[in-house]
């Protein structure tokens, strides 16, 4: 069998000290997440993370920085997901956007409120995310590069 982690990207978004999360359906009841989802196929990171983020809040996100790269597996048997974390501002909220599905809620949280809310969080990495981002973590979108369909001669 062939190894590959799922590729995910996520938004850290911070307003006056409060972050945007998403309320979401999960197999594990209704969880808190950043803005995240899957990169999909002939997609930039950027990319991803701006279309994930607009559908699932109905804000626009316009990513500044990545504050890290994680590589999470929950346990042995469980897929693994490399999920690169974007901070940066939104704008041009639309609060008639159809958010995704599973999507029941979005947030603005402080740390201790997300803190508070520990056993509902999709994963550790919504936590982790913030605090990094919190600690001043911050590295170039120049970093990325995207070579989909580049022809070498």
């Amino acid at each position: 069998m062939v190894w590959k982690p799922h590729v995910t990207v996520a938004a850290v978004i911070e307003r006056n000290g409060r972050f945007l999360l998403v309320e979401e359906h999960t197999s594990n009841g209704l969880q808190f997440n950043q803005p995240a989802g899957h990169l999909e196929e002939n997609e930039s990171l950027i990319d991803a993370v701006k279309r994930e983020a607009l559908e699932e809040t109905g804000w626009q996100f316009e990513p500044e920085q990545i504050v890290s790269i994680q590589l999470w597996r929950k346990n042995s048997q469980a897929p693994s997901f490399l999920r690169c974390c974007f901070s940066g501002q939104c704008h041009s909220h639309d609060p008639n956007h159809t958010l995704d599905e599973g999507i029941v809620a979005t947030h603005w949280l402080t740390r201790e409120e997300i803190h508070d809310q520990k056993h509902r969080l999709r994963s550790p990495l919504v936590s982790i995310a913030v605090d990094e981002y919190l600690s001043g973590q911050r590295y170039p979108l120049s970093l990325l590069k995207t070579f989909i369909d580049l022809k070498h001669a």
